[in-house]
């Protein structure tokens, strides 16, 4: 895996759980995995919702809980830019995440000076790159106070703080003035949303007339079978292991933007046009990279993070988080693989002149 995508200025020395109190670790594993396992119906396609009334704060709350746990095991293993990218060949993978940042931006025809929205913003990685190669600036919405925590230190390092700043808040509930940026861009970040409407709604409401909004969607493709016990499992597994309420397919996507208000002026999955997989960083390989995701790597990470447990150089349940993000790991690649789930479902929608 990559370390920091800007310099080394973003990894921890191990992959510590910072984003909750010691001993509150397990607590939060627990709570997060109970979530999974009695809030869903398993139904393919759909947001799954609970029947409690209050399934959308419980939702917040569940991303929220994912991303203390899972946040310094992002930075320690993949970088800053928390996304999967369209690589090339003889093309690395910090350049790749870099040049898939870089082709929203130029879709979106980001002009210099443009006021930006980062939806979803993680700790920031996007954020930076579309703010140095737009000279535009970027405001990142962000409901987890570890990462804007993170993000913030990162923007002051990168000496980029006066382009890029958080606000926190619920991006199904933007606290912005209508009309009032010039372009919005999602990656990987609405996947988290229990309803695409509400979200895709307020974007549409803070974009300024005529502007874009461009977003890599987690989606299921045409080729996903609600009848295919392994695809119901990997689909049970992703949204487990990376903190999803549900997820929806191209369909639903380009539907919802369209419920909202906007001419959807691409719908394309990027996965298509990767020439290295976008998967191939969760392949178990017996390489520097990978060696992690082999059975022997698993073996020894386990037991590795156990033992440092045990002598409480990191906090019980610590192991617990490797352990949900490698069984996400195991079925986003078999996803991948069998074409029925991808990361990179590209939308470039435009908020019309007039309503």
């Amino acid at each position: 895996m990559a370390s920091a995508l800007l310099g080394d200025v973003s990894a921890p020395n191990l992959p510590v759980v910072h984003g909750v109190e010691a001993e509150k670790v397990e607590k939060t594993v627990n709570v997060y995995l109970k979530y999974h396992q009695e809030g869903h119906t398993g139904e393919p396609g759909q947001q799954e919702v609970s029947k409690k009334e209050n399934f959308y704060d419980e939702c917040a709350d569940m991303v929220n809980q994912y991303f203390d746990l899972a946040t310094d095991f992002y930075l320690w293993g993949w970088g800053q830019s928390f996304h999967f990218s369209v690589r090339h060949k003889k093309e690395g993978f910090e350049a790749s995440i870099a040049r898939h940042e870089y082709y929203l931006a130029h879709l979106m025809e980001i002009k210099k000076g443009y006021q930006v929205l980062d939806v979803g913003c993680g700790v920031g990685g996007p954020m930076r790159n579309i703010a140095r190669f737009g000279e535009c600036n970027v405001t990142g919405i962000n409901n987890n106070d570890y990462q804007i925590k993170q993000g913030s230190r990162l923007n002051r390092l990168q000496s980029l703080d006066k382009q890029c700043k958080f606000v926190k808040g619920n991006f199904c509930s933007l606290p912005f003035e209508s009309n009032s940026f010039d372009a919005a861009f999602q990656i990987e970040a609405t996947a988290h949303a229990a309803d695409k409407r509400l979200v895709y709604g307020e974007i549409f409401r803070v974009l300024k007339p005529g502007q874009f909004f461009g977003g890599y969607e987690w989606a299921l493709t045409d080729k996903y079978d609600a009848q295919n016990p392994r695809h119901v499992e990997s689909k049970k597994g992703i949204e487990e292991g990376d903190g999803l309420p549900g997820i929806a397919t191209t369909a639903e996507i380009v539907q919802a933007l369209r419920d909202v208000g906007f001419e959807v002026v691409v719908a394309h999955d990027r996965a298509l046009d990767c020439e290295i997989p976008w998967y191939d960083p969760l392949l178990p390989k017996y390489t520097p990279g990978n060696i992690q995701y082999t059975p022997v790597g698993r073996w020894v990470c386990d037991k590795a993070l156990q033992l440092a447990e045990k002598v409480r150089i990191m906090p019980k349940g610590s192991a617990d988080v490797s352990t949900f993000l490698n069984v996400a790991a195991t079925h986003l690649s078999r996803g991948g693989q069998e074409g029925f789930f991808t990361p990179m479902f590209f939308t470039l929608a435009r908020k019309p002149l007039k309503n």
